[in-house]
């Protein structure tokens, strides 16, 4: 399974040339999508006057409606707890919804999707892809 991060969902609505057909490649069902990632879309649309937020939640919405929403459970916070304190112990921590994300990831054994490999990088055993990668 691949699972998605925030920008690449963010991408897609922008009508990126590097993410746009590899997503459209794909099924639906195929996909997750980490339940912080939603929590991140939809602040981010929030935050938004709401004549503009109102339709992009809406799209928002529909991409999502396919996907497998993954929740954060207690596997998860194990995943989580792993990473934080393996990473602060080598003085290279990553952001706390990343780490949430990537917890989730490892969860389902599953690929994640993201141009933030800075920080996922840094996340022993975690698969992740680049679509910004050139084809």
């Amino acid at each position: 399974m691949l699972i998605l991060d925030s920008n690449t969902i963010s991408y897609y609505f922008r009508g990126d040339p590097q993410v746009v057909p590899r997503l459209q490649a794909l099924r639906p069902a195929d996909l997750g999508v980490p339940a912080i990632v939603e929590y991140e879309l939809r602040y981010g649309l929030l935050r938004l006057p709401q004549d503009a937020a109102t339709p992009r939640l809406a799209a928002l919405a529909q991409l999502l409606r396919p996907m497998h929403i993954l929740p954060f459970d207690s596997e998860c916070a194990f995943h989580a707890s792993r990473i934080r304190v393996e990473l602060e112990a080598v003085g290279t921590p990553i952001g706390p919804h990343d780490t949430l994300i990537a917890a989730t990831a490892l969860r389902h054994q599953a690929t994640l999707v993201t141009r933030n490999v800075r920080e996922f990088s840094r996340v022993q055993g975690l698969q992740w892809l680049n679509w910004h990668e050139v084809l």
